[in-house]
């Protein structure tokens, strides 16, 4: 969306550095994932502070401190139990055996079901913008939508990242309250939603507002995203099964039908899909929710990168080699060309002028 921390004490070591920390988070990230949100929800959280140190092949390490969150998502465990044993009688036990293997195989163990079929639905709702969805989908908010908590989070976060918001725009909680037809104190709570997740700042004494990004914490970002994506196909290719690749491959063609027709609005999403899809198959929890995290601050700049001329006809033919890179077991070819995708995207950045969000 090398290492970022998100906290003033938080540290995530560099590729190739197993368990050293290195890199401090920018100032004002001072979050790691979305907030723990455990109970009879979907998600399991870790409430620290938290380092994330990628080192060689699969490993992450975990670093727990004080002060921060990490997002670990469990997708539907909670509601889904292990596997579908729940479902299984005596009688079923080879079926119940089978599935699991076959879950197994892909690296989804027990939960991939369950989570998919409630993202599906989720997805699928009509009426939702793009970025309305992603929102949904990153915060895990499809059981209470219709709560005036949830529309202010929703509709306030998709504004932000699909840019009818702008960094340094200012959020009047009397205006929301007035607009939303609610007290203030749903708005609040928003709000501060949002600030755990890095697109609002809310300083003491002072309005909120729309966060801003400089250019040395979207460098950090770009290299954290770059380091764990290289993970994120590492583990693809080692453990995901052939079948579940056909979803990369239905994204794909997709991708190459959206850049055919010249439309960047589809390809962007359908971009944004893929990489979310390769998270999933990643099967690694406290990778995805960084992931979300880091990559729901930066959506309005890797739209930006992906308009400037020539950047869509680059990128379907970086992920068609990405795609091929997994069908044909090359763990090394897909990491450097998936670390290669997200460091072209800083690139085209750096190289259109813009310099990160002022005053």
């Amino acid at each position: 969306m090398t290492g970022e921390g998100t906290g003033g004490a938080n540290e995530v070591s560099p590729a190739g550095d197993t368990g050293t920390s290195a890199r401090r988070t920018a100032a004002g990230a001072a979050r790691t994932g979305p907030a723990a949100r455990a109970g009879s929800r979907p998600e399991v959280g870790a409430r620290a502070g938290a380092g994330v140190g990628v080192g060689a092949g699969d490993e992450v390490g975990v670093g727990v401190g004080a002060g921060d969150e990490v997002g670990a998502r469990a997708g539907a465990a909670a509601e889904a139990g292990p596997g579908t044993a729940a479902e299984s009688g005596p009688g079923a036990a080879a079926e119940t055996g089978a599935t699991a293997e076959a879950a197994a195989g892909t690296g989804q163990v027990g939960t991939e079901r369950a989570e998919v079929v409630r993202t599906r639905a989720l997805l699928d709702r009509p009426g939702l913008s793009a970025g309305e969805r992603e929102i949904l989908r990153v915060l895990g908010r499809a059981e209470d939508l219709g709560s005036v908590g949830s529309r202010i989070v929703v509709s306030l976060g998709a504004a932000i990242i699909e840019g009818g918001l702008r960094p340094g725009d200012d959020l009047n909680s009397v205006d929301l309250a007035r607009r939303f037809h609610s007290s203030r104190t749903p708005v609040r709570e928003a709000l501060a939603v949002l600030e755990r997740e890095g697109l609002v700042e809310i300083a003491a004494r002072k309005r909120p507002r729309v966060r801003r990004l400089g250019i040395a914490e979207v460098r950090e970002i770009y290299e954290l995203r770059a380091e764990l994506y290289g993970l994120v196909s590492r583990r693809i290719v080692r453990h995901c099964a052939d079948g579940p690749l056909d979803a990369l491959r239905t994204a794909q063609a997709d991708l190459e039908s959206a850049a055919a027709d010249g439309d960047l609005e589809r390809y962007f999403w359908l971009v944004v899909g893929f990489r979310n899809t390769e998270a999933r198959l990643a099967a690694n929890e406290t990778v995805r929710g960084v992931l979300d995290s880091v990559g729901i601050r930066t959506l309005q700049l890797r739209h930006l990168s992906l308009s400037l001329p020539g950047r869509v006809e680059t990128s379907v033919g970086d992920h068609r080699r990405l795609l091929k890179a997994y069908v044909d077991r090359e763990a090394d070819l897909a990491a450097a060309l998936t670390r290669s995708i997200v460091r072209r995207g800083l690139a085209a950045l750096e190289g259109s002028g813009w310099n990160g969000f002022s005053d």
